[in-house]
């Protein structure tokens, strides 16, 4: 019987392998720590900069859109922004659509 323990590669008297675990899961650690810091902040910070942006839009900013149309906020009602694009042209899109503000009045 002990030679089949030492055969299996367990040493005698133990089951062996504890600390091993204990190895393997570090590294798993190691690469969440650089995900994190790496990928997942800067896109929180991101995203909550965007929030501030779009809490502070008003009536007369010069905006840009993420499709990279220029305008100008003429009515904002609840999530729904009213932007002038030219002389008479108002363009009503999501207040999330905003990517951000060139110029406020």
């Amino acid at each position: 019987m002990l030679g089949l323990a030492f055969a299996m590669g367990t040493p005698p008297g133990g089951q062996g392998g504890g600390q091993s675990a204990l190895m393997n899961l570090v590294p798993l650690v190691f690469m969440f720590a650089i995900f994190y810091f790496l990928l997942i902040r800067p896109q929180q910070k991101k995203a909550k900069d965007h929030r501030a942006l779009l809490d502070s839009l008003k009536k007369g900013d010069q905006v840009i859109t993420a499709g990279g149309m220029h305008g100008k906020v003429t009515a904002l009602d609840g999530d729904v922004v009213t932007l002038e694009i030219a002389t008479g042209v108002n363009v009503k899109l999501n207040k999330g659509h905003i990517a951000s503000v060139v110029k406020k009045d």
